[in-house]
């Protein structure tokens, strides 16, 4: 009985250290931030304490016109970015998968614009987007494409594109990298008995590897994405949610409302959002999960 008892507790003891770090680390900050958005924390009552306010914080939030722009551009940042990156992605995943000379050497290549970090990727892509000197200018000029250089950066109808283009190069590898490990696992001797049918190409695409694909493509999807609706570092170093809120996203909004503002309930409010957002999502993933293993 003590020797199983022993046996069990040097179990919980690896168990627990990893316990102890989600409460702390993740658990309780959720929590405390959902607690202080129904309080009046600010910089000014930081120290002398808070009190309950209901959902004031969220009356006044969800009644700003800011809160509605923000999420306007979070879900046109994230469907756009995600569309992109998967249909690219499966592309070159499929150009990949084929037998041809330094097959691996073009895979590492691919997987360096997801690996740099992210400081990197978008202060060179603040250049590339230059008014001045930027190298799509350049091209688009030269090519007689526009007449006279974009501000991309610095107008409202062309900066989320901008960084919506930004962080679809980003997130290319990523996706195609996964499309890929998925592509390799499916039976080949399915697409064998295709051929000698003589199925087309888009009828194997569509009827064999789309629904072999759909689980792997499901994950892929609400990865990308949780990834991407919390975009933030690319937003402050590229835009700084300019001009004039057309970047602005819900993360970028929190930061400002948060760290400029110093309204940390306001800000308490949009992380609680996203978080519901979020959640939203990956219930509805585990729904279709489910719905797919009971066929």
């Amino acid at each position: 009985m003590y020797g199983q008892l022993k046996s069990q507790l040097s179990r919980y003891m690896f168990f627990i250290p990893a316990l102890i770090f989600v409460l702390i680390f993740m658990i309780y900050p959720i929590f405390y931030n959902i607690f202080i958005s129904f309080q009046d924390l600010t910089l000014m009552n930081l120290k002398t304490g808070s009190q309950f306010i209901g959902l004031d914080n969220y009356t006044k939030i969800l009644s700003t016109d800011k809160f509605y722009i923000s999420l306007e551009n979070t879900l046109i940042y994230t469907v756009s970015c995600i569309f992109f990156q998967i249909i690219i992605g499966y592309l070159l995943a499929v150009f990949l998968n084929q037998q041809f000379p330094f097959r691996n050497f073009f895979r590492s290549i691919m997987l360096l614009a997801w690996m740099t970090p992210l400081v990197i990727t978008g202060s060179l892509f603040t250049w590339l987007f230059d008014v001045d000197y930027g190298v799509f200018n350049y091209i688009l000029t030269s090519l007689s494409i526009v007449d006279e250089p974009i501000n991309w950066l610095g107008q409202q109808n062309t900066a989320l594109i901008a960084v919506i283009i930004t962080n679809i190069w980003i997130g290319i590898p990523f996706n195609m990298i996964l499309i890929l490990a998925a592509m390799q696992s499916l039976p080949k001797d399915v697409y064998e008995a295709a051929t000698i049918d003589g199925a087309k190409k888009l009828q194997t695409f569509w009827h064999i590897t789309l629904p072999l694909l759909k689980p792997q493509l499901l994950v892929i999807i609400v990865l990308g994405i949780i990834y991407t609706f919390k975009v933030f570092d690319l937003i402050l170093i590229m835009t700084g949610g300019g001009p004039v809120n057309a970047t602005t996203v819900l993360p970028f909004y929190g930061y400002e409302l948060a760290f400029v503002n110093y309204n940390f309930s306001e800000s308490g409010v949009i992380a609680t959002i996203i978080l519901i957002i979020l959640l939203a999502i990956a219930s509805i993933y585990l729904y279709m999960i489910r719905k797919e293993e009971a066929q």
